[in-house]
C-alpha cells in the first residue's frame, strides 16, 4: 500500500537498517492494533570497546540512538497522521511501573520485531536481529493503518552457544532457550541484571547500561575484514 512504502522509503533514507510489519490483538487499537518495527545498527566499534563493563562511549551511543529511534518515530507518526490514520509510538527505552518495578515497557519492541521477521529473541533476553544479531536497537509504533503483513518463523542460533551466560557477571542469564510464549523470567532475571548495573557501574551513566552480553554475543559480530 502507499503509505506503507512512503515509510519505508523515509526510514531507509533516515538511516534505519530494518523495518517490519505485524498485527497484534493486544495493542492500543483493538483486535487489528497493526505495528511497525524499526531496527538500528548499533556501532561495532563502539560495542567493541566494552570489556568487563560498559564505556562512556557505548552510554553516549544508546542515549543517543533512543533519541533518533523516537524522533524517527514520531516523524513516521506525522505521515500516517497526514494519510487519515492514528498512531502510537512506543519509547525506545522507557520502563512502565504503575503496579509496582518490574522492567517492562508498555509494550514488548522484541515481541513485535520477532513477530515482523525481523530476528528473534537469544538465551541473553536480547533480540537478534537476523544479521546484525544483538547489535541493534528497536522502535516500536502502533497504528490503525492496515499495514500488509506475512506469518514469520524463527530459527535460534543460541542451540551450542552458552557465551553471554558465562559471560554475565550478575548471573541474570539462566541459559535456557528462548520459545514463542516463554515467560522472560524463565530465561532471563531482570531484577539480577539491574541490580548489578546499578551497584557496580554507578561511575558509568548512573549503572543505567552494561552491553557485556551482546559484546560476547557472535550473532551478527564483524571481523576485521568487514564481515
Amino acid at each position: 500500500m502507499q503509505v506503507q512504502e512512503e515509510l519505508k522509503k523515509f526510514l531507509s533514507e533516515s538511516g534505519v537498517a530494518d523495518v517490519g510489519f505485524t498485527c497484534v490483538d493486544d495493542g492500543p487499537f483493538g483486535e487489528k492494533s497493526y505495528a511497525m518495527s524499526i531496527v538500528v545498527k548499533l556501532s561495532d566499534a563502539v560495542i567493541d570497546e566494552i570489556s568487563d563493563e560498559p564505556t562512556h562511549s557505548y552510554f553516549h551511543h544508546y542515549r543517543t540512538v533512543n533519541a533518533f529511534i523516537d524522533r524517527t518515530l514520531l516523524q513516521c507518526g506525522f505521515i500516517l497522521e497526514k494519510h487519515g490514520y492514528k498512531y502510537i509510538p512506543i519509547g525506545a527505552s522507557q520502563s512502565v511501573n504503575k503496579d509496582g518495578w518490574n522492567y517492562c515497557g508498555r509494550y514488548s519492541h522484541k515481541k513485535i520485531a520477532t513477530l515482523s521477521g525481523l530476528g528473534g529473541i537469544g538465551k541473553n533476553c536480547l533480540f537478534l536481529h537476523k544479521e546484525y544479531g544483538p547489535r541493534v536497537r528497536l522502535g516500536t509504533l502502533f497504528t490503525d493503518c492496515p499495514f500488509e503483513t506475512e506469518s514469520h518463523e524463527y530459527f535460534s542460533p543460541c542451540i551450542d552457544c552458552d557465551l553471554c551466560e558465562k559471560a554475565c557477571p550478575s548471573g541474570a542469564i539462566r541459559g535456557k532457550m528462548w520459545t514463542v510464549g516463554m515467560e522472560r523470567e524463565e530465561f532471563f532475571d531482570p531484577e539480577k541484571c539491574s541490580t548489578y548495573m546499578k551497584k557496580k557501574f554507578q561511575h558509568i551513566g548512573r549503572g543505567a547500561v552494561c552491553g557485556i552480553c551482546m559484546k560476547v554475543c557472535p550473532a551478527g559480530r564483524r571481523s576485521t575484514n568487514g564481515r
